[in-house]
C-alpha cells in the first residue's frame, strides 16, 4: 500500500484527533457545469499505530453537521430523499487493512451509511510531525482525497446531468501523539 520509500515510524498507540486543525470537505458537480462545496463540522477519527508501525484507520461523520453555507439546501440534503439523517445519522469509513505511513500512501476501505456500503480509496499525503507549542505534544498531519458514489450509499436518486453521483472528498487531518 505504500507508494514511497520514505517510511516513518509514528509512536505506537491511539493518536487523537485535533479537531481544531482538521476538516472534512466535499465537492459535487451540479448541472455538470459547477461545483458545490461543503463540509462536515462534526467527525471523529480512529488512528492507532501498532509496534510494527502499521496504522489502523477509521472515521465517523455526524451527518447532521452537513454544511454548504446554504441553510435551505442543507436542510433538504439532510432530509429523507438524500442523507436521511433521522434514520442514518452517521457515515463511517474503515480501512480494510492496516497501512504504513509514508510520504504518500493509499488507504483502501469501505464507507457505510445505514445498511449500504461502498469501497473507497483515499490517496494520502503525509505532512510530517511537528511539536505544537500549545500543548508541547507531537502532531502529525495528513491530507487525503478520494471519491464516493453517493447513489451506491442510497443518497438521492441517480440524476445524470443534474447532480453528479461522484462526491469528491478532501480531508485535512491533524492527530496528536498518544500520551
Amino acid at each position: 500500500m505504500t507508494t514511497s520509500t520514505n517510511d516513518t515510524l509514528l509512536k505506537p498507540g491511539a493518536w487523537n484527533l485535533d479537531a481544531h486543525h482538521s476538516s472534512v470537505g466535499f465537492t459535487v458537480r451540479h448541472l455538470g457545469i459547477a461545483k458545490v462545496r461543503g463540509r462536515f463540522t462534526s467527525f471523529e477519527t480512529e488512528f492507532a499505530v501498532d509496534e510494527a508501525g502499521l496504522a489502523t484507520v477509521g472515521a465517523t461523520i455526524q451527518l447532521d453537521s452537513f454544511d454548504t453555507g446554504n441553510p435551505g439546501r442543507d436542510e433538504h440534503v439532510r432530509a429523507a430523499d438524500f442523507l436521511d439523517v433521522a434514520n442514518r445519522p452517521t457515515l463511517t469509513f474503515r480501512a480494510t487493512a492496516p497501512v504504513r505511513v509514508a510520504e504518500t500512501f493509499t488507504v483502501e476501505g469501505e464507507a457505510t451509511l445505514g445498511d449500504k456500503s461502498t469501497p473507497v480509496t483515499l490517496e494520502v499525503e503525509w505532512g510530517g510531525v511537528q511539536q505544537f507549542p500549545g500543548d508541547e505534544k507531537l502532531h502529525a498531519g495528513f491530507s487525503a482525497t478520494g471519491s464516493i458514489d453517493r447513489t451506491a450509499l442510497g443518497v438521492g436518486a441517480p440524476a445524470p446531468g443534474f447532480l453528479s453521483s461522484a462526491v469528491k472528498i478532501e480531508l485535512e487531518i491533524q492527530l496528536v501523539e498518544p500520551a
